[in-house]
């Protein structure tokens, strides 16, 4: 397989897929992404993106006009199909996979002998083997992996290889980190690792789709259980009136000691979602991830009545929320704990809330319909109000103790826990 020589096709250019469409057509592939949006299709079209990621519009424009990637709104026929579409929660913490069923349905009528399909969206285990069975009962006459007749190897392979990328560096990571491949038969597992080494140089490990499956689900499981260690350790040391962040940092001096910075909650697709799917597939066995879950989701819980107590006990100063992304220097919103708490805020204290967030153009609706406001940082500074902070993007991070301008800080992120305390009037948590 030459890279110059195989033409690919992307099914979901967001977060991920887009990124991925482009690295490949980089690297010579012909690529058709595939979006059912037709603004998405029509702006990746025209050279541009509808995402912020560190050095993907240049990419984006140079592959386009090159015509090494064509934006489409159904797939075309192709050597290897990409799956990169969201599998969302519904409102009782079930995985949804309608639209991975939906891809993979709009693939079927364009498979050919020797294609290789490969999931790369997060999906609890036994997805892939679901792709696989609606794909055979929609092309009888192609053979697939367990479906095969008179050949050891199917004449579509089948494989799951979940992405682990960080926002913001998305590019970078694509290329450098290790890749967990996942075949439904070792033979389909062998033909996605040669596939995946064209572009990427970290190292490809074969196994099996449910092994590789559950690799991804247990990654962010584990990252926040974590998490939330450091998000209960911050209740009890506001309950006992101790600073999280110096005991954090004074337990981190021992040597196999490494607790994580606690925050408002978790937010972005992953790690706010995926636990919940192993949860979902074990509810009886998966006690830890489910408790971990639940402390992460009750932390906006208590950031909100931190806040709104503050509020109640200065009612003469303006309140800025600092930052609305689910992460720093990301215009992300994705389960964004931040976002959760400025909405319950906007909603229950209407005008009285300002928002600054420098990677969002406009405020949600959400937001806008209470009343909420988004103005520049350094309007906030003036106003000698109180900062709520949310998010630690960089420019937050910049802030002199003399540009707070005497304002009151409740710091949920501790990117200026060493300032001297303000008065808090008997409230609780990490008031600066």
């Amino acid at each position: 397989m030459r890279r110059k020589d195989i033409r690919v096709c992307v099914v979901g250019l967001g977060y991920i897929g887009l990124p991925t469409a482009a690295l490949i057509a980089s690297r010579g592939a012909t690529v058709v992404g595939v979006d059912i949006d037709d603004e998405v299709v029509a702006t990746i079209a025209d050279g541009r993106i509808h995402i912020a990621e560190a050095d993907l519009d240049g990419l984006v424009q140079k592959v386009v006009f090159s015509k090494k990637l064509l934006a489409r709104n159904t797939p075309e026929q192709a050597d290897v199909f990409m799956i990169a579409v969201p599998t969302p929660l519904s409102g009782n913490k079930k995985p949804v996979i309608d639209h991975v069923l939906a891809a993979a349905e709009s693939i079927a009528a364009h498979l050919t002998k020797g294609n290789l399909v490969i999931l790369e969206s997060t999906s609890p285990v036994g997805t892939t083997e679901q792709i696989c069975d609606l794909l055979a009962e929609l092309r009888s006459d192609l053979t697939f992996p367990g479906y095969e007749t008179d050949s050891d190897e199917p004449d579509v392979s089948i494989a799951y290889c979940p992405e682990r990328v960080l926002p913001g560096r998305i590019l970078i990571e694509l290329v450098q980190n290790d890749r967990c491949v996942g075949g439904m038969t070792p033979g389909c597992a062998v033909k996605a690792r040669n596939f995946y080494e064209l572009f990427v140089r970290g190292k490809c490990i074969e196994t099996t789709a449910r092994t590789a499956e559950m690799v991804k689900l247990t990654e962010n499981a584990f990252r926040d259980t974590n998490i939330a260690f450091a998000n209960e350790l911050s209740l009890i040391c506001d309950h006992v009136g101790i600073d999280a962040w110096e005991v954090i940092e004074l337990a981190n001096r021992h040597p196999r000691v490494e607790i994580l910075k606690p925050g408002p909650g978790v937010g972005g697709h992953c790690i706010a979602v995926d636990p919940w799917f192993i949860v979902d597939a074990a509810p009886h066995q998966a006690r830890l991830i489910r408790t971990s879950r639940e402390v992460n989701d009750s932390k906006a819980d208590y950031v909100f009545s931190r806040v709104r107590a503050l509020i109640d006990s200065y009612p003469e100063r303006k309140v800025t929320c600092l930052g609305i992304t689910f992460k720093a220097n990301v215009d992300d919103l994705r389960e964004s704990p931040a976002l959760e708490i400025v909405e319950r805020l906007a909603k229950s204290c209407g005008s009285l809330i300002q928002v600054v967030e420098p990677f969002v153009e406009d405020l949600p609706q959400a937001l806008a319909r209470h009343g909420a406001r988004k103005i520049e940082l350094d309007e906030a500074l003036d106003q000698s109000g109180i900062l709520v902070v949310l998010v630690d993007h960089d420019a937050f991070r910049r802030v002199s103790t003399a540009r707070r301008n005497g304002a009151i800080v409740y710091d949920t992120r501790g990117i200026w826990q060493h300032t001297p305390p303000a008065p808090t009037r008997g409230i609780a948590g990490q008031l600066a």
